[in-house]
């Protein structure tokens, strides 16, 4: 059964003749994605976008596989086609539940946070994060930085003025003003910036690989605060012991997390109907820079 004709006459329009069928791929949500089973080649990963993409998405989210690949030494899936339209991947294997994984997984994140330091935050192009774009320009300072392009970026969106009273809207400025008190002075790095469980998948020998990257040089904790806060399975509680060793993370992380995934929730809460609690862990953060 074809997911979706867009995918197939897509696939066919870039001269992928021997595809026979496009099977539902799930887990994510901006975009249709399937897998393509082909009668003279192994099958591939493909997605696109129900509605007309800008004209860079796919093109900046293949270079993000490839600088999480080159610069940071993560296995990513080789890119077969970049284009307007539509994203054509080799096929990875699902995760494998295994305490072992995610130790692994928590060696390849370290690596790439501690081998990648940078002097600046941002990167020399947006890109997208779901289906908006993200802003990415220079800046000497991760604080504005993170304030200006991760976070007070989301003000004006409708779903966020529908959904925070302006109270709300005050607070996160306050809370902005006051980023350099909450969070230590770090550097950039650079970061996947999409890091749910599932962007975390595995190579046909099982090591850890990245899909749906959003890159740029970010703080480390930008990638740490999303594997923390969304669920990440029973097997992953060593990653984040782990992690800490390999990185000397003190032992204050884990209370900087809900203002750190902020940056996530308001583009959750931005971009989607269903906004999976988001809402509720936004106000909840927001909670104590509310005036009195």
């Amino acid at each position: 059964m074809t997911h979706s004709p867009a995918l197939l006459e897509n696939l066919l329009r870039s001269r992928m003749h021997d595809v026979v069928t496009v099977e539902p791929a799930t887990g994510g949500q901006a975009a249709l994605a399937g897998i393509a089973t082909r009668r003279e080649a192994p099958p591939v990963f493909v997605k696109a976008l129900a509605e007309p993409p800008p004209d860079d998405v796919f093109v900046a989210e293949a270079e993000g596989l490839a600088a999480l690949r080159d610069i940071g030494g993560v296995a990513t899936p080789e890119v077969l086609l970049a284009d307007r339209d539509l994203l054509v991947l080799s096929v990875l294997r699902p995760r494998p539940d295994s305490e072992t994984f995610w130790e692994q997984f928590a060696h390849v994140l370290a690596r790439l946070h501690t081998g990648t330091v940078h002097h600046r935050f941002g990167w020399h192009r947006d890109n997208w994060l779901g289906r908006r774009r993200q802003v990415n320009a220079w800046n000497d300072d991760g604080f504005a930085f993170f304030a200006e392009h991760r976070l007070l970026r989301w003000l004006g969106q409708p779903r966020i003025d529908a959904a925070l009273d302006r109270a709300d809207r005050a607070a996160l400025e306050r809370l902005c003003h006051r980023l350099p008190d909450l969070l230590p002075d770090r550097p950039a790095c650079l970061t996947h910036g999409d890091l749910w469980a599932q962007n975390i998948l595995a190579t046909a020998d099982e090591r850890p690989a990245l899909i749906d990257p959003a890159v740029s040089y970010m703080w480390a904790e930008v990638d740490l605060a999303h594997v923390w806060t969304t669920s990440p399975p029973p097997e992953a509680h060593r990653f984040f012991a782990t992690y800490a060793e390999l990185t000397s993370l003190d032992s204050d992380w884990r209370s900087r997390m809900p203002i750190i995934q902020l940056r996530q929730h308001l583009a959750v809460l931005a971009q989607f109907d269903d906004d999976w609690g988001a809402g509720d862990q936004i106000r909840a953060t927001l909670a104590p820079f509310r005036q009195r």
